[in-house]
This record gives C-alpha cells, sequence and structure tokens, in this order.
C-alpha cells in the first residue's frame, strides 16, 4: 500500500498572509466566529486531514493596527469543534511556562474523552519578556531554564495521565463499586519545578494521552522532541535544509531510545493556488501590496533586536546581527529569517513580503499540480512525513487545497482516501502508550 504522507490544517483567522484580511471575501472578525473554524474544520475533514491546529500566546502579540491578533483559547475551540467534527484530529498550542501540570493536564483529557480520542497538545516554551508580564515576572525565563520546566512538565502529566488504569472503572451496579480504588493512584510527583501529588480527577482518556506536538528547532527544542514528541511542527525554506533537520531529529529520537517511525515531521506549506503559475503568484503579489510596510518592519525590528529606523526599506539587513546563541526567545525562527534574507540578499522591503505569508514558512506559488510536485518531492527525499498546511487567505486557500490539491495526492497513492481509523493516534500511525507503572514514571524522570 506504501507510506502515506499526513496533511495538518494550520488554521489562523482570516489566513496566515498577514495582509489577507483586506481581501473584499475576508471577514475580520473572523478569529472569535465559532462558525468560521467549524466551517473550516468541516473543509479539512472533508479532505481527510489528519488535524487541525490552532497557536496560542499568553500575551497580545504584535501591533493591533497590522492584522487582527485577538483570538479564542484554544482548547476551548477545540471542545466546541469536537462536537462539530467527527474523525478529524484537534490540536491546541499550551504554554509549559505559563500553566501548571495538572491543570493542563485535566484539560487535555477532558478535550480527549469529550472528541471520542482526538487531542493533542502542541507544547511551547514561551518566549517574550511581554508575556513574562502578565504572570509577575519582570522577563522571560531564560531558554535553557523554560526547557528544563518544559520537560519535568511532560514528566508530571503523563505521570498523571496514567495515574487511572486502563481498567479502572468497574461501573458494578450490583456490587454498588464504579471504579477500582486500587487502580487509581497518587503520582506523587517532587522535582525541581513542580510538587503534584494527584491523581488526577478524570479517568484514563481514549487514547490515553493526548498526542504530543512540538515545534521548536533550536538545540535545546530538538532535544526536547527527541524524548518527548509525536509530532513536530518545523519551518525550512530548502530542501537540502529540511533533510538535514530530519535526519538529525530522527537520529537524536533514536539515541534517545524511541523509533524514530514514532516521531512525525510536518514542515509549514503555505500554499498560494491558481489555474496557472501566473494566475498564482498574481494572487501572491496582490496579497503582498497589502501588506502595511511600517507595522511589519516594526515586528521585524523587534525579532532581529534592532530599532527600525535601523531597517531602511530598500537595503540589505546590517551586518553584525547577533548570532544565535545570543538570543533568549525563538532562536531558531531569528536563524531562519537572518538565514533567508543572506541566502538570497533580500532588502528589507523584499523580506517582509517573504515573511508576510507565513513568517518563514516555505510558501508555494504556483497551481494544483505544481504544488503537489513539490509536496511529493519533500516526502519521497526525506525531508517530511507530511506537511502542516498554512493557506495564505480563509476560508478560499483551504477549500481550494482540498478541492484540487488532495485529489492529485490520493490519486499519486500519496495520501488516504478516507479515515481508518477514529483517534488521532490512529491517523498518524502512532500507538496508545500503555500505562507506566509507578516505578517506570520514577525511572522516566529520574533519565
Amino acid at each position: 500500500m506504501g507510506k502515506k504522507l499526513h496533511l495538518n490544517a494550520f488554521l489562523m483567522s482570516t489566513g496566515h498572509h498577514e495582509a489577507s484580511w483586506r481581501l473584499p471575501e475576508s471577514d475580520p472578525h473572523a478569529g472569535t466566529s465559532l462558525a468560521h473554524f467549524t466551517r473550516l474544520a468541516q473543509t479539512a475533514e472533508r479532505g481527510k486531514f489528519d488535524s487541525v491546529f490552532f497557536a496560542d500566546s499568553p500575551v497580545l502579540w504584535g501591533s493591533v493596527g497590522r492584522r487582527p491578533i485577538g483570538a479564542v483559547e484554544p482548547t476551548v475551540l477545540l471542545a466546541a469543534l469536537a462536537a462539530g467534527t467527527e474523525r478529524i484530529g484537534l490540536i491546541a498550542t499550551a504554554s509549559t511556562s505559563y500553566n501548571s501540570p495538572y491543570n493542563l493536564a485535566r484539560r487535555f483529557a477532558s478535550i480527549d474523552h469529550l472528541s471520542g480520542g482526538r487531542a493533542g497538545w502542541n507544547v511551547v516554551t514561551t518566549a517574550g519578556a511581554d508575556a513574562a508580564r502578565n504572570f509577575g515576572l519582570d522577563d522571560q525565563p531564560l531558554h535553557r531554564d523554560r526547557y528544563e520546566r518544559a520537560a519535568e512538565f511532560l514528566d508530571v502529566a503523563s505521570e498523571l495521565w496514567d495515574s487511572w488504569d486502563d481498567e479502572a472503572i468497574l461501573a458494578d451496579k450490583e456490587a454498588g463499586i464504579w471504579a477500582d480504588a486500587a487502580r487509581v493512584r497518587p503520582v506523587d510527583h517532587s522535582g525541581p519545578h513542580f510538587s503534584v501529588k494527584g491523581p488526577l480527577d478524570i479517568p484514563r482518556s481514549p487514547q490515553g494521552r493526548p498526542v504530543i506536538v512540538q515545534a521548536g528547532s533550536s538545540e535545546d527544542g530538538k532535544s526536547l522532541a527527541a524524548r518527548y514528541a509525536e509530532a513536530v511542527f518545523t519551518a525550512q525554506q530548502t530542501l537540502g535544509e529540511a533533510q538535514a533537520f530530519y535526519s538529525d531529529l530522527k537520529a537524536r529520537t533514536a539515541a534517545a531510545g524511541r523509533d524514530p517511525e514514532g516521531i512525525k515531521i510536518l514542515p509549514g506549506i503555505v500554499p498560494v493556488l491558481g489555474g496557472t503559475e501566473a494566475e498564482a503568484q498574481r494572487r501572491e503579489r496582490e496579497l503582498d501590496e497589502l501588506i502595511r510596510p511600517e507595522y511589519a518592519r516594526d515586528e521585524l525590528a523587534k525579532t532581529l533586536r534592532l530599532a527600525p529606523e535601523d531597517l531602511p526599506l530598500d537595503r540589505e539587513l546590517p551586518a553584525g546581527l547577533p548570532e544565535e546563541d545570543e538570543i533568549e526567545g525563538a532562536k531558531s525562527r531569528y536563524t531562519l529569517i537572518v538565514g533567508l534574507a543572506r541566502r538570497e540578499r533580500l532588502t528589507v522591503r523584499q523580506l517582509i513580503g517573504r515573511l508576510g505569508g507565513g513568517r518563514g514558512h516555505r510558501t508555494i506559488a504556483g497551481t494544483p499540480e505544481q504544488v503537489a510536485d513539490a509536496l511529493q518531492a519533500w516526502f519521497s527525499g526525506g525531508a517530511a512525513d507530511g506537511f502542516n498546511i498554512m493557506p495564505a487567505a480563509l476560508p478560499s486557500g483551504l477549500d481550494e487545497f482540498v478541492d484540487h490539491v488532495v485529489p492529485l495526492l490520493q490519486a499519486r497513492g500519496l495520501f488516504r482516501e478516507d479515515y481508518i481509523g477514529r483517534t488521532l493516534r490512529e491517523h498518524y500511525g502512532l500507538p496508545t502508550p500503555s500505562r507506566q507503572s509507578s516505578a517506570e514514571q520514577g525511572l522516566a524522570h529520574a533519565s
């Protein structure tokens, strides 16, 4: 039957292009509309996507003048979408820096129950001083400290999800015993960052635990992914870079004692479709021309740790920018942006245009056949297990991808014709984790 690729739909209000909200057909209020996101999730489900995904950050990010950025809390949205869909996986971002393990473990277990086993958690450590100040801190914790906290957070969450045996609920009406107390145990976790007694107050969920997703591509991010992640969302611009990332992360996963097939690597792709290549490129130009460069330059300056006046629009990036090791937040994205600008000798104006579509993710403007060819080349070339599809404009971009690209991938034998299972783990070909014993949990945490 052959290996099949995986598709996730990364959904963001009116689309990933920062100027998509200015299109005549766009709804500037879509980011808070349940009907909008339900329609998108149902479209992705019609296309047999593995999952839909919603990003999040516990801070008002960027300029409110630039694009629609107010959004509902995504785990709340997942619970609502569980009722409006049947098979598609539901993934949301939640930060390990500004949450507690007990509450998040409970929340994702609840979504997994309500959706019948379709929940996924995108684990992030949250960069930026502005977010830290929303939680009583003067500045963000150091990069390495954030990842150390994230590792312990994931250990505690796993212990909590395993605090109920699969067979704990007896529901014995005649004997009057609902659950076997011997099969529900405290976790008694005590570590550098967390002290949690447990057990969780909700039974073990259909998947055992949600699918763990990770998106950091720094050294610390890749180390965390190798230990815990089952899917990785990444940004890569070239085939060579994507192949190097893919082989490196697979090797790290094997070195961590895990099956490399147990981690699915999904680079982000921003498709802009047209009936001809010229039409697709025209659509891309129309979007780029709607960008307000003064807003975009301000955000680029923050990323590069510069003042906006240090970035003349029609000059290349200045020399002497910091190295990745000197950056405390979003290390890998910083390196990607600087590398793209240097490699292609882009002016600031040109770089803003390239980032406007997907913030550093690869943009492909072309016919459905050209987009399908590009996905197949990366998939067959050892650069991806699938793709994080990021339509430039919504809902039109997702409609076009489902109607015109998915059938091509299916005809080539690269993508499923229909769902086989019902859970997100089944879609991704991942096993349901067995419950760890208390001794195994302690060993895993010690390592």
